[in-house]
């Protein structure tokens, strides 16, 4: 392997860290258990992150967690913004890319894929 090879592989490396840590304006939560997993969850979180990549997102991070227990919504995915909590169902690689470019650029939900929406209260602390 050619040492460009290596750096480029240690940068995108890094750049996937970054995006998984940190404070962030908004947190991006794949559910990644069997059920999410056997639906496509997988490609779901690839597209995700793929996309806030693209997109130079440096206020984002994207994570993953367990069962929900919506197994018949998944693959799930959670927008986690200051004030609101929206949980998005069926995801596939398409909507995925969608929710980063109109929930999470422009501020507008897709109404139509979301299975729930609350609002959280003003003294949580930053993600």
């Amino acid at each position: 392997m050619k040492l460009d090879e290596l750096r480029k592989i240690r940068e995108r490396a890094e750049a996937e860290l970054r995006l998984r840590s940190g404070t962030s304006r908004i947190k991006i939560v794949v559910g990644m258990g069997t059920s999410g997993i056997a639906a496509g969850a997988r490609q779901t979180l690839r597209a995700i992150l793929d996309e806030v990549t693209r997109r130079d997102l440096h206020d984002v991070v994207v994570t993953q967690t367990g069962e929900k227990g919506l197994a018949a919504q998944e693959p799930i995915v959670e927008v986690h913004e200051p004030t609101r909590i929206t949980i998005y169902g069926e995801v596939d690689e398409g909507v995925a890319r969608r929710i980063v470019a109109e929930h999470v650029v422009n501020g507008r939900p897709l109404s139509e894929h979301v299975v729930e929406s609350r609002e959280v209260p003003g003294d949580q602390p930053p993600h």
